[in-house]
């Protein structure tokens, strides 16, 4: 894969705490466009993996590249200026906010904060890129066809529908590159459908690539153009989903090695 496609680059990434070693010289790639998942067991390094990625865990070895520039030492919050987003393995929303105010916080990133130009902005420029937001966000509202709860409490929603509005608000920053850490976990086969297709939309409507950790095996070989498999912490594969399926050691780390393995791809795995 050439650098000039290559809009994520993870080069030699270890990660140490104390004497564990999460992660271990792990390398990869993600085109521009790409849906890209990683899977693995628990404990594998997938989340720890995602948090070098979006900058919460510094590497202890190796670089990663964000669109041509090494970012290795920025904080997440200057690679959300760069355009990577994020949800959570475990829900980060604000219960006590409306749903619509939460997907607000995602665009609080892009709000100006340019006091050169003075009274001016705050006379006519302000309004209008207020508006300009709410736009934005209401759009990701009807994308995620969540118009019903928008003035709900987000504290009061379902788990699905809390998965859901914080999709909603990692999709309002508008990132290059979004990271979907077990977005359908704990949510129902209908639930899951519907999470399954607004990621498909979001990589080929919304033209963002997509790095997601997924359990369900089902979901993964489905929509996913490429996967890695972490086991203790390295990387023992990397291909098509087909090919994943069928690799000796993927079945012996993760999937078990029963011939029946693809038969069951459906349901969830540890």
């Amino acid at each position: 894969m050439s650098e000039e496609t290559a809009i994520l680059e993870v080069r030699g990434v270890s990660l140490q705490f104390g004497g564990v070693r999460a992660l271990s010289d792990v390398t990869f790639s993600v085109t521009k466009g790409e849906l890209f998942a990683i899977i693995g067991p628990n404990g594998a390094g997938k989340t720890s993996m995602m948090n070098c990625i979006s900058g919460r865990y510094t590497p202890t070895e190796g670089r990663v590249h964000f669109k041509g520039r090494d970012v290795t030492g920025l904080k997440p919050n200057k690679r959300a200026d760069l355009g990577i987003g994020r949800t959570f393995q475990n829900l980060a929303l604000f219960g006590h906010m409306s749903v619509l105010d939460n997907i607000m916080v995602g665009r609080h990133h892009l709000l100006k904060n340019n006091f050169m130009s003075g009274a001016l902005y705050w006379i006519g420029g302000a309004q209008k890129e207020e508006l300009n937001h709410r736009r934005t966000v209401e759009d990701i509202i009807d994308f995620l066809e969540i118009s019903h709860i928008r003035k709900a409490m987000a504290g009061t929603l379902s788990y699905g529908l809390r998965k859901r509005v914080e999709l909603a608000r990692a999709v309002a920053l508008k990132p290059d590159l979004i990271l979907l850490d077990e977005p359908m976990a704990g949510m129902n086969l209908e639930e899951k459908e519907d999470m399954a297709r607004f990621i498909i939309d979001l990589n080929e409507e919304w033209g963002m690539s997509v790095i997601m950790i997924e359990h369900d095996m089902g979901v993964v070989m489905d929509i996913s153009h490429r996967v890695a498999v972490l086991d203790f912490g390295q990387k023992i594969a990397e291909g098509l989903p087909d090919e994943i399926m069928s690799n000796p050691r993927v079945k012996t780390a993760y999937l078990g090695e029963d011939d029946d393995v693809a038969a069951g791809a459906g349901q969830e795995v540890a």
